[in-house]
Protein backbone atom coordinates (compact mmCIF):
# COMPACT_ATOMS: atom_id res chain seq x y z
CA UNK A 1 0.00 0.00 0.00
CA UNK A 2 1.99 3.10 -1.11
CA UNK A 3 2.15 5.59 2.12
CA UNK A 4 0.86 8.93 0.06
CA UNK A 5 -2.30 7.69 -0.55
CA UNK A 6 -5.26 8.33 1.40
CA UNK A 7 -7.62 5.69 3.29
CA UNK A 8 -10.96 5.30 1.73
CA UNK A 9 -12.58 3.22 3.34
CA UNK A 10 -11.46 1.70 7.17
CA UNK A 11 -13.15 -1.05 8.46
CA UNK A 12 -12.62 -1.69 12.58
CA UNK A 13 -13.73 -4.92 14.39
CA UNK A 14 -16.55 -5.25 12.29
CA UNK A 15 -19.17 -7.82 13.11
CA UNK A 16 -22.08 -9.06 11.71
CA UNK A 17 -25.00 -11.51 12.60
CA UNK A 18 -28.45 -11.83 11.51
CA UNK A 19 -31.47 -13.40 13.27
CA UNK A 20 -33.38 -16.07 12.47
CA UNK A 21 -36.68 -16.65 14.90
CA UNK A 22 -34.67 -16.63 17.92
CA UNK A 23 -31.52 -18.03 16.60
CA UNK A 24 -28.37 -15.64 16.12
CA UNK A 25 -26.61 -16.76 12.56
CA UNK A 26 -22.96 -14.83 13.15
CA UNK A 27 -21.43 -13.99 9.78
CA UNK A 28 -18.74 -12.09 10.08
CA UNK A 29 -16.11 -11.91 13.49
CA UNK A 30 -14.00 -8.87 14.07
CA UNK A 31 -13.10 -7.91 10.60
CA UNK A 32 -10.70 -5.09 10.12
CA UNK A 33 -9.49 -3.41 6.72
CA UNK A 34 -7.75 -0.40 5.29
CA UNK A 35 -8.49 0.20 1.69
CA UNK A 36 -6.84 2.80 -0.06
CA UNK A 37 -8.03 5.53 -2.12
CA UNK A 38 -7.67 4.15 -6.32
CA UNK A 39 -6.96 0.50 -4.83
CA UNK A 40 -8.92 -2.34 -6.99
CA UNK A 41 -9.20 -5.23 -3.80
CA UNK A 42 -10.80 -8.80 -4.52
CA UNK A 43 -12.43 -10.61 -1.56
CA UNK A 44 -12.59 -14.51 -2.48
CA UNK A 45 -13.82 -17.46 0.01
CA UNK A 46 -16.53 -20.14 -0.18
CA UNK A 47 -20.06 -19.57 -0.80
CA UNK A 48 -21.20 -18.32 2.90
CA UNK A 49 -17.95 -16.78 4.29
CA UNK A 50 -19.19 -13.33 3.85
CA UNK A 51 -17.96 -11.78 1.65
CA UNK A 52 -21.02 -10.05 -0.25
CA UNK A 53 -22.45 -9.60 3.53
CA UNK A 54 -19.05 -7.30 3.59
CA UNK A 55 -19.30 -5.44 0.34
CA UNK A 56 -22.86 -4.62 1.76
CA UNK A 57 -21.42 -3.47 4.80
CA UNK A 58 -18.83 -1.21 2.44
CA UNK A 59 -21.39 -0.02 0.59
CA UNK A 60 -24.25 0.96 3.02
CA UNK A 61 -26.74 -1.52 1.89
CA UNK A 62 -26.45 -3.33 5.29
CA UNK A 63 -25.36 -2.38 9.16
CA UNK A 64 -22.71 -4.18 11.37
CA UNK A 65 -24.03 -5.36 14.30
CA UNK A 66 -20.61 -3.91 16.17
CA UNK A 67 -17.55 -1.93 14.71
CA UNK A 68 -17.42 0.73 12.17
CA UNK A 69 -17.56 1.12 8.88
CA UNK A 70 -15.56 4.64 7.39
CA UNK A 71 -16.17 5.21 3.75
CA UNK A 72 -14.18 8.37 2.77
CA UNK A 73 -13.75 9.61 6.25
CA UNK A 74 -17.60 9.30 7.18
CA UNK A 75 -19.25 6.88 9.61
CA UNK A 76 -22.00 5.16 7.71
CA UNK A 77 -23.40 3.04 10.52
CA UNK A 78 -24.18 6.65 12.20
CA UNK A 79 -26.34 7.69 9.83
CA UNK A 80 -30.04 7.06 9.74
CA UNK A 81 -32.12 5.70 6.34
CA UNK A 82 -33.03 8.58 4.10
CA UNK A 83 -29.13 10.10 4.31
CA UNK A 84 -27.85 7.02 4.10
CA UNK A 85 -29.76 6.68 0.93
CA UNK A 86 -28.80 9.82 -0.39
CA UNK A 87 -24.68 8.88 0.41
CA UNK A 88 -25.38 5.90 -1.51
CA UNK A 89 -26.67 7.47 -4.86
CA UNK A 90 -23.71 9.61 -4.65
CA UNK A 91 -21.01 7.80 -3.58
CA UNK A 92 -21.35 4.03 -4.58
CA UNK A 93 -21.80 2.82 -8.06
CA UNK A 94 -23.56 -1.31 -7.97
CA UNK A 95 -21.96 -4.10 -10.52
CA UNK A 96 -24.22 -7.38 -9.90
CA UNK A 97 -23.82 -10.69 -11.49
CA UNK A 98 -27.40 -10.59 -13.30
CA UNK A 99 -27.13 -7.34 -14.22
CA UNK A 100 -29.97 -6.15 -12.64
CA UNK A 101 -31.42 -3.90 -15.89
CA UNK A 102 -35.66 -3.47 -16.44
CA UNK A 103 -35.90 -4.96 -19.41
CA UNK A 104 -38.48 -2.50 -20.34
CA UNK A 105 -36.39 0.38 -20.55
CA UNK A 106 -33.60 1.20 -22.84
CA UNK A 107 -29.86 0.87 -21.98
CA UNK A 108 -29.92 5.04 -22.09
CA UNK A 109 -33.06 4.85 -19.64
CA UNK A 110 -31.50 2.20 -17.22
CA UNK A 111 -27.99 4.10 -17.10
CA UNK A 112 -29.74 7.37 -16.44
CA UNK A 113 -32.22 5.99 -13.39
CA UNK A 114 -29.96 6.89 -10.96
CA UNK A 115 -29.49 10.45 -11.85
CA UNK A 116 -33.20 10.95 -11.43
CA UNK A 117 -32.72 11.07 -7.53
CA UNK A 118 -30.11 14.00 -8.60
CA UNK A 119 -30.99 17.61 -9.24
CA UNK A 120 -29.49 17.17 -12.93
CA UNK A 121 -31.40 18.55 -15.46
CA UNK A 122 -32.68 16.57 -18.49
CA UNK A 123 -29.56 18.08 -20.78
CA UNK A 124 -27.18 17.47 -18.35
CA UNK A 125 -28.13 13.77 -17.44
CA UNK A 126 -28.11 13.28 -21.39
CA UNK A 127 -24.42 14.43 -21.04
CA UNK A 128 -23.72 12.09 -18.31
CA UNK A 129 -25.57 8.71 -20.03
CA UNK A 130 -23.94 9.32 -23.34
CA UNK A 131 -20.54 9.71 -21.82
CA UNK A 132 -20.74 6.30 -19.53
CA UNK A 133 -22.70 4.69 -22.62
CA UNK A 134 -19.40 5.72 -24.86
CA UNK A 135 -16.70 4.98 -21.97
CA UNK A 136 -17.81 1.32 -21.76
CA UNK A 137 -17.88 0.96 -25.62
CA UNK A 138 -21.77 1.01 -26.15
CA UNK A 139 -22.15 4.23 -27.79
CA UNK A 140 -24.39 3.04 -30.73
CA UNK A 141 -26.40 0.71 -28.45
CA UNK A 142 -28.21 3.45 -26.66
CA UNK A 143 -31.88 2.51 -27.89
CA UNK A 144 -31.34 -1.28 -27.53
CA UNK A 145 -33.67 -3.01 -24.82
CA UNK A 146 -31.61 -6.05 -22.71
CA UNK A 147 -32.75 -8.39 -24.62
CA UNK A 148 -31.21 -6.91 -27.78
CA UNK A 149 -27.66 -6.69 -25.98
CA UNK A 150 -25.11 -10.02 -25.04
CA UNK A 151 -24.49 -10.73 -21.35
CA UNK A 152 -21.42 -9.22 -21.94
CA UNK A 153 -22.81 -6.21 -23.41
CA UNK A 154 -25.69 -6.56 -20.42
CA UNK A 155 -23.12 -6.18 -18.02
CA UNK A 156 -21.43 -3.32 -19.53
CA UNK A 157 -25.01 -1.12 -19.55
CA UNK A 158 -25.00 -1.94 -15.85
CA UNK A 159 -21.25 -0.77 -15.18
CA UNK A 160 -21.64 2.43 -16.90
CA UNK A 161 -25.02 2.85 -15.09
CA UNK A 162 -23.25 2.26 -11.94
CA UNK A 163 -20.29 4.88 -12.92
CA UNK A 164 -22.85 7.60 -14.23
CA UNK A 165 -23.00 9.39 -11.06
CA UNK A 166 -19.36 9.77 -10.77
CA UNK A 167 -19.11 7.41 -7.57
CA UNK A 168 -16.55 7.58 -5.33
CA UNK A 169 -16.54 3.73 -4.78
CA UNK A 170 -17.18 0.50 -7.00
CA UNK A 171 -18.38 -2.56 -5.32
CA UNK A 172 -18.84 -5.66 -7.52
CA UNK A 173 -20.53 -8.90 -6.34
CA UNK A 174 -19.36 -11.31 -8.83
CA UNK A 175 -19.04 -9.29 -12.22
CA UNK A 176 -17.81 -11.77 -14.48
CA UNK A 177 -19.97 -14.75 -12.50
CA UNK A 178 -22.78 -15.05 -15.26
CA UNK A 179 -20.33 -14.52 -18.54
CA UNK A 180 -18.80 -16.68 -20.88
CA UNK A 181 -14.62 -16.50 -20.55
CA UNK A 182 -13.99 -13.63 -23.65
CA UNK A 183 -16.81 -11.70 -22.36
CA UNK A 184 -15.33 -12.23 -18.66
CA UNK A 185 -12.34 -10.55 -19.84
CA UNK A 186 -13.66 -7.76 -21.43
CA UNK A 187 -15.64 -6.56 -18.22
CA UNK A 188 -12.44 -6.86 -16.05
CA UNK A 189 -10.34 -4.88 -18.74
CA UNK A 190 -12.95 -2.60 -18.50
CA UNK A 191 -13.00 -2.39 -14.67
CA UNK A 192 -8.72 -2.39 -14.79
CA UNK A 193 -9.35 0.95 -16.93
CA UNK A 194 -11.88 2.93 -14.61
CA UNK A 195 -9.28 2.15 -11.64
CA UNK A 196 -6.22 3.11 -13.82
CA UNK A 197 -7.26 5.60 -15.69
CA UNK A 198 -10.48 6.85 -13.93
CA UNK A 199 -8.71 6.33 -9.79
CA UNK A 200 -12.03 4.39 -9.07
CA UNK A 201 -11.76 2.32 -6.04
CA UNK A 202 -12.96 -0.84 -6.59
CA UNK A 203 -13.78 -3.65 -3.91
CA UNK A 204 -14.95 -7.00 -5.97
CA UNK A 205 -16.13 -10.47 -4.83
CA UNK A 206 -15.46 -13.12 -7.16
CA UNK A 207 -14.92 -16.96 -7.10
CA UNK A 208 -13.20 -16.17 -10.98
CA UNK A 209 -8.99 -16.45 -9.99
CA UNK A 210 -8.66 -14.99 -13.33
CA UNK A 211 -10.40 -12.03 -12.31
CA UNK A 212 -8.86 -11.87 -8.74
CA UNK A 213 -5.49 -11.60 -10.65
CA UNK A 214 -6.46 -8.24 -12.47
CA UNK A 215 -6.94 -6.58 -8.60
CA UNK A 216 -4.22 -4.89 -7.07
CA UNK A 217 -4.76 -6.81 -3.92
CA UNK A 218 -6.57 -9.93 -3.17
CA UNK A 219 -7.77 -10.86 0.25
CA UNK A 220 -9.49 -14.21 1.88
CA UNK A 221 -12.48 -14.62 3.92
CA UNK A 222 -13.02 -17.87 5.78
CA UNK A 223 -16.00 -18.59 7.87
CA UNK A 224 -16.43 -14.76 8.51
CA UNK A 225 -12.97 -14.33 8.96
CA UNK A 226 -10.18 -11.95 6.95
CA UNK A 227 -6.73 -13.20 5.89
CA UNK A 228 -4.40 -11.95 3.20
Amino acid sequence: MAADRRTMIEITNVSKSYRRDSLEIPVLHSVSLVVPEGEFLALMGPSGSGKTTLLNLIAGIDRPTSGNVIVNGVDIGMMNESTLARWRSSNVGFIFQFYNLLPVLTAYENVELPLLLTSLKKKGRREHVEAALRLVGLGDRMSHYPKQLSGGQEQRVAIARAIVTDPTIIVADEPTGDLDRVSAGEIMALLEQLNAEYKKTIVMVTHDPRAAEKAHTVMHLEKGELSA
